[in-house]
């Protein structure tokens, strides 16, 4: 593990990010009632909540119907624009491939997550692809609240078998 993927895992859980992660959680239970994979993100802005989404893939069949992609959306259509400069996205789960080349394009600031994705993380579990020096460079904050975004998924997965 290189010395930046150390620095995700060991972010701390600072007030402000635990309020902005409790708000992402509420949005994954609201994924989780319509039987959608329990993911839910909040993007910030001046320590202000701009945008709420979750997962709505299943439900809207949508591609890009992750949360973090509904949240970005949103935000562009609040601020007006494209450029989520000074922008903060937490969202309870770390994001794919297609989420995290959309939070390079939209130039957000950080990002902050909950529970590692083994399986499609594009953060620090399957890729590390915001360690890649594109023209933009986001702050990165991982594991934060991760123990209840980790039992939101596993207790969803489990319904399902």
């Amino acid at each position: 593990m290189n010395q930046e993927q150390d620095n995700i895992t060991k972010c701390q859980e600072k007030t402000t990010h635990l309020k902005f992660m409790k708000e992402a959680l509420l949005e994954a239970q609201k994924a989780f009632d319509k039987g959608e994979v329990p993911v839910g993100a909040v993007m910030v802005k001046d320590d202000e909540i701009i945008a709420r989404a979750h997962n709505l893939r299943h439900t809207e069949k949508r591609i890009e119907g992750h949360a973090e992609m509904l949240a970005i959306i949103e935000a562009a259509r609040q601020l007006g624009d494209w450029r989520l400069e000074g922008c903060d996205l937490y969202v309870t789960l770390e994001p794919c491939p297609m989420c995290a080349g959309a939070l390079i394009q939209s130039r957000i600031q950080s990002l902050y997550y909950g529970a590692k994705d083994l399986k499609a993380g594009a953060i620090e579990s399957k890729l590390q692809l915001l360690d890649i020096p594109f023209n933009h460079q986001i702050k990165i904050c991982g594991g934060i609240m991760e123990g209840e975004s980790k039992a939101l998924l596993q207790s969803f997965f489990k319904q399902l078998r």
